[in-house]
C-alpha cells in the first residue's frame, strides 16, 4: 500500500516542486501577497520588515553551514570511515538498509539534531556504497529521523521552558523537563515513531524495475591520500605532519573535557566544536582534513543563499501579525481536549514559513499559552504540541534538509515524495497521543 501511495508523491514532488532556492523565492510571495490581503499591511512597511529581517539569521546560517563542514569532516576520517562501513556492514539487503539508517538517523537526532542531520547523510552514504537501494529512499529515511528532534533532548520549546527567567515565565512558571521531554505521554510517541518509521519506510520500498541507485560520483572516491615524494618540500612535510594537529587537537578535547566536567549542555556551538576537534586528531594531517573540508564545502551552497529569505518571511510573518492571526484562528475553534491538537497543526503550518523552533515558539507562545489558562487545558502538553508540529512539517519543508542534502549530492524533489508519505502517517499518530494520551 505504502509502495502504491508514495510512487505518485514521488513523481509529484518530482514534477514539480522546484530547486530549493525557487521555493523559497515563491514562498516569498506567498507571504508578502498573505500580509497585504490578510493583515492590510503597507507595502512599504512590509518591504522594509522584509529587508530589515534579511540578514536575522547569519549567525545561524554559518553555524549550520558549520555542522555540515565539521560533521563531514569528521565522518570523513580514516577511523570513523572504517567505523561507517562495518556498521553499514550489517545491512545485508535493500530492506535492512533503509531500517538500519532510520534507526541510526532516530537515535542520532533524539541526542541532539544537528548530529542527526549529519550522521544519517554520512551513513546514508556508506550504506549506498555497499548495498544496492534507492538512494532518494535511502537519503529519505536518514532525514525521516529528523522528525523527532523536537520531542528529544537538544529540543529547544522544551529547554527554553525549563531555564530560568525565559521570556513566558510569568505565564507558566518554570517546567522542567520531566514535565515535557520526559514525561509519559511525550516517550510513548518518541517511541512509537520509532517503531513506525523504520517500517513506513521500509514499506515504500520502490519495485526492482523503479529502484533509482546512486550515480558513484556523487559518493566521490575513498582512496587513501598517496605518501609524500621523497622531494617533499618543507611546507608539504608540515602539511602532511601529524604534530600540529595533534597540539590544536588536544588542546580543543580538553575543553570539551572541562565543558563536560562543567554538566555543560549540548548546543550547536558546542557540537560544531566536537565535530571539528575530534576530526583534526582523527585525521591527523592538515593535507587530509583539507582535502576533507573541499569536498564538504561543495554542498553548502544552499544554505549560504537561502537562509537570509527565510530570515525575511520569518520577518513579515512575525512582525505584519501573520503568524498569531493564524495562531488566533486555531485558538478560536479549540476546546480544552483539543487544543494540544489545533496547536499541533498550527504549529505544523507557521513552520512552513518560520522553520525555527525558537522564533516559532516566540510568535506563538503568547497566544497558545494565556488560551491554554484559559480553557484549563493540559499546558505541558499544549507546549510540546507547539514543538512537535514545528518538527512534524520538517517532512515538507525542505529548510533543514539543505545540510543532509549536501552532503548526499541530492536535490530536494528527489527525496520529498517519500517524506510527503512519513508527514501523512506521523500526523496520525502525533494527533492521536497529543488528544489521547
Amino acid at each position: 500500500m505504502l509502495r502504491i501511495l508514495s510512487r505518485p508523491a514521488t513523481r509529484l514532488m518530482e514534477r514539480w516542486l522546484p530547486d530549493a532556492f525557487v521555493f523559497v523565492l515563491v514562498l516569498t510571495l506567498i507571504v508578502m501577497l498573505a500580509a497585504l490581503g490578510i493583515e492590510r499591511t503597507n507595502p512599504l512597511d512590509l518591504i522594509r520588515m522584509w529587508g530589515d529581517g534579511f540578514w536575522a539569521l547569519l549567525s545561524f546560517g554559518m553555524q549550520m553551514l558549520l555542522v555540515l563542514v565539521t560533521g563531514f569532516i569528521l565522518a570523513s576520517s580514516p577511523p570513523v570511515r572504517r567505523l561507517l562501513r562495518s556498521v553499514a556492514g550489517l545491512a545485508s539487503s535493500a530492506g535492512s538498509a533503509i531500517i538500519l539508517v532510520t534507526l541510526v538517523s532516530l537515535a542520532a537526532s533524539w541526542i541532539n539534531w544537528g548530529f542527526g542531520l549529519v550522521v544519517g547523510a554520512i551513513f546514508a552514504r556508506e550504506l549506498a556504497r555497499q548495498v544496492k537501494v534507492d538512494y532518494r529512499l535511502l537519503v529519505a529515511s536518514a532525514y525521516s529521523g529528523f522528525l523527532i528532534w523536537h520531542g528529544g533532548i537538544s529540543g529547544s520549546i522544551p529547554l527554553t521552558v525549563a531555564t530560568p527567567d525565559h521570556f513566558t515565565q510569568d505565564v507558566i512558571g518554570i517546567i522542567p523537563t520531566s514535565q515535557t521531554i520526559f514525561a509519559g505521554w511525550n516517550l510513548l510517541l518518541v517511541a512509537l515513531l520509532v517503531i513506525a518509521l523504520p517500517l513506513i519506510n521500509r514499506m515504500m520500498m520502490p519495485r526492482p524495475e523503479e529502484t533509482v541507485l546512486v550515480d558513484p560520483a556523487v559518493l566521490g572516491e575513498e582512496a587513501d591520500l598517496p605518501p609524500l615524494p621523497p622531494s617533499a618540500t618543507l611546507a608539504e612535510r608540515m602539511e602532511a605532519s601529524p604534530i600540529l594537529m595533534y597540539l590544536v587537537g588536544g588542546a580543543g578535547l580538553i575543553w570539551l573535557a572541562q565543558y563536560a566536567a562543567s554538566l555543560g549542555g549540548l548546543n550547536l556551538n558546542v557540537v560544531n566544536f566536537l565535530f571539528l576537534f575530534v576530526g583534526i586528531v582523527l585525521h591527523g594531517s592538515a593535507r587530509s582534513l583539507l582535502g576533507a573540508l573541499d569536498e564538504a564545502v561543495r554542498g553548502g551552497a544552499g544554505i549560504v543563499l537561502q537562509f537570509p529569505f527565510y530570515a525575511g518571511i520569518m520577518a513579515i510573518m512575525t512582525n505584519s501579525g501573520l503568524a498569531a492571526t493564524m495562531s488566533e484562528w486555531f485558538v478560536s475553534i479549540s476546546t480544552a481536549q483539543t487544543l494540544p491538537f489545533w496547536s499541533f497543526i498550527s504549529a505544523g503550518i507557521v513552520n512552513i514559513f518560520v522553520p525555527s523552533g525558537g522564533g516559532q515558539w516566540a510568535v506563538q507562545a503568547p497566544i497558545m499559552l494565556p488560551a491554554a489558562q484559559a480553557l484549563n487545558a493540559d499546558m505541558t502538553k499544549v507546549v510540546m504540541a507547539v514543538a512537535w508540529g514545528d518538527a512534524w512539517t520538517n517532512m515538507l519543508q525542505p529548510f533543514w534538509a539543505l545540510p543532509m542534502l549536501g552532503i548526499a549530492g541530492l536535490k530536494p524533489r528527489d527525496i520529498m515524495g517519500f517524506c510527503v508519505v512519513v508527514l501523512l502517517f506521523s500526523g496520525l499518530i502525533i494527533s492521536g497521543v497529543l488528544l489521547y494520551a
